[in-house]
């Protein structure tokens, strides 16, 4: 897949080159996810005896998590004459920022837009500048949400028994080291804030769709590739 996406972004750059529009064409590419390592996420085959080969290097887990190696990717943007070539972005930058980032770049109103997430993040890109950003929301649903205010993510799991985690991203960005338990005070305002979240959402539509999927989830067979459940629904 990798060899393919290298050969058709080559023939997108080689178009660009002939009609002389690479100068005035920015070019971004970002994973939506990390790399799988949990089976429940690598398909429809049985992968009971397979080893799954993603590497998400020091952060913790992978694609469906809350944790740093299922949220954060990598994205390239390349742009010459405007983005200094080999720099690198070690700042808060979330998908949602690119839509107003864009928008900002072509000129594009933002007035009669309803209210934004995003926030434009071109001074950052381009110049190094600090991120405006200073939360991010990884997810929140019915049984655990994922919050980002600084330094500090919360990993907060509702269902019985229930279980909050603290990290220090900035120094730990494995995850290693829960410190929720030595500051009780940053907890209770993350979980102020992942409540606050919860309510402004449409609760019964967003409780309806965590149990399908749920339900959908126990019959994958590469999550529980030996065992069988039935689901016996009562009209």
């Amino acid at each position: 897949m990798i060899t393919a996406m290298d050969d058709q972004i080559g023939r997108v750059l080689d178009a660009l080159d002939k009609k002389k529009m690479r100068d005035n064409t920015l070019i971004i590419f970002h994973s939506d996810n990390g790399g799988t390592r949990n089976a429940m996420f690598a398909g429809e085959g049985d992968m009971s005896k397979i080893k799954i080969p993603c590497d998400n290097g020091p952060y913790r887990d992978g694609k469906g998590s809350l944790y740093e190696g299922g949220t954060r990717v990598v994205s390239l943007a390349n742009w010459p004459g405007h983005i200094p070539a080999g720099s690198t972005v070690d700042e808060m930058i979330h998908v949602v920022d690119m839509y107003p980032t864009l928008a900002g770049l072509a000129g594009a109103p933002l007035g009669k837009s309803k209210p934004l997430d995003g926030l434009d993040m071109w001074p950052t890109i381009s110049e190094g500048r600090p991120s405006p950003r200073t939360e991010i929301v990884y997810n929140v649903e019915p049984f655990r949400a994922g919050i980002r205010q600084g330094d500090w993510k919360l990993i907060w799991r509702t269902p019985l028994p229930s279980a909050v985690e603290l990290y220090d991203i900035r120094q730990d960005p494995s995850e290693a080291n829960n410190v929720a338990a030595g500051n009780p005070e940053k907890v209770a305002a993350l979980q102020k804030r992942a409540n606050e979240l919860a309510a402004a959402m449409a609760k019964p539509m967003l409780l309806q769709a965590e149990f399908n999927a749920m339900r959908e989830r126990l019959h994958m067979p590469p999550a529980l590739p030996k065992e069988e459940f039935e689901l016996n629904e009562e009209q």
